[in-house]
């Protein structure tokens, strides 16, 4: 196979999205014995993604670069080597490849292979969200059929995940959020207790749950709100952190360490990637797949836009009050 030319979205220094990305033609290497070809179809646009372009993410590629953490597409060709995958299969991409491409040659092991029927772009949305949102209610606390847990930030696309695997799994969430109209649509997405972050949290999820003790807290936004949880869940109870939306430091008083012993720790998918083995990847997507099929965990999508489009694209993603995803349709 002769070399093959592509269009990529390709930065050379760190700055504002739609002033460093450029539309440029790539040649395509040749595709090895253990690598597969794979045509491009639906890349989401992430917060990762724009704060990587613009030098603020602890994830750097080598410069030039082309952004891009999550991608599925169609495999068009495999190498002499590949055995267990073929053309016409739906493939995740990897998060180190830069998805915002239309074609890419790919070692085929770092591939994972999903149902053609899942729309290209839920597929894409997998990898990150709800691989999160499964891993932090699986990783550090055995919960119980019954269990509540509680999160911040419920409408984020980790916090929707966490309601329907939460209510899949027989597990109760309480839900915080920091605008009212968020209230009635969370619950219509299976959260039990939808509440405002204020200062009645504290008494109000005391009612909601009738005192039910909560074991695991997911942190999404630090400071205040971070502290009103963990005044909230029991002692013993293990606070996650998967995100900093508050961009203020989770501050806890003494005394909620030394008499409910609480735990805080952290989580990052990434690193998750980088230490789980090939066969807890697949297993964990094994059970994501199945509800995707159900249609449980759709992500909703305003709008796509094409490659050309890039700089309205990345302008819209990095704007508040959107009625979902932004992401690129090759």
């Amino acid at each position: 196979m002769g070399e093959m030319r592509i269009k990529a979205i390709v930065y050379e220094a760190h700055g504002k999205p739609e002033e460093v990305l450029r539309l440029e033609e790539l040649e395509l290497p040749a595709v090895g014995a253990n690598q597969a070809l794979v045509r491009i179809l639906a890349a989401p646009i992430n917060p990762a993604d724009l704060n990587q372009i613009e030098g603020k993410y602890p994830i750097r590629f080598p410069l030039p670069a082309t952004p891009g953490f999550e991608g599925a597409g169609t495999v068009e060709e495999v190498g002499a080597k590949v055995r267990d995958l073929a053309a016409g299969a739906q493939v995740i991409l990897p998060h180190d490849l830069g998805t915002w491409r239309e074609k890419a040659v790919v070692p085929a092991d770092k591939l994972t292979v999903v149902p053609n029927d899942i729309a290209p772009e839920q597929a894409a949305m997998l990898k990150i969200n709800p691989i999160t949102a499964w891993r932090i209610l699986h990783d550090f606390v055995r919960l119980e059929k019954g269990d509540w847990v509680i999160q911040n930030a419920a409408n984020s696309a980790v916090g929707r995940a966490v309601i329907v695997l939460a209510r899949e799994l027989g597990w109760r969430t309480v839900n915080v959020v920091r605008r009212a109209e968020l209230i009635e649509e969370l619950r219509a997405a299976g959260g039990d207790v939808v509440l405002l972050d204020n200062d009645e949290l504290r008494s109000a999820v005391a009612e909601a749950t009738k005192g039910a003790p909560i074991r695991l807290g997911l942190n999404q936004v630090g400071g205040e709100s971070a502290l009103r949880m963990a005044k909230v869940v029991a002692a013993e109870a293990t606070i996650v952190t998967i995100g900093a939306m508050s961009l203020r430091p989770v501050t806890m008083p003494n005394g909620l360490l030394i008499f409910k012993n609480l735990t805080f720790t952290g989580f990052w998918v990434n690193k998750w990637y980088e230490q789980a083995g090939a066969e807890e990847r697949r297993a964990t997507f094994a059970q994501l797949i199945d509800l995707a099929r159900r249609g449980l965990l759709a992500t909703k999508v305003e709008r796509a836009y094409s490659l050309g489009e890039f700089r309205e694209a990345v302008v819209r993603a990095g704007e508040g009050g959107r009625e979902g995803k932004i992401i690129f349709r090759m």
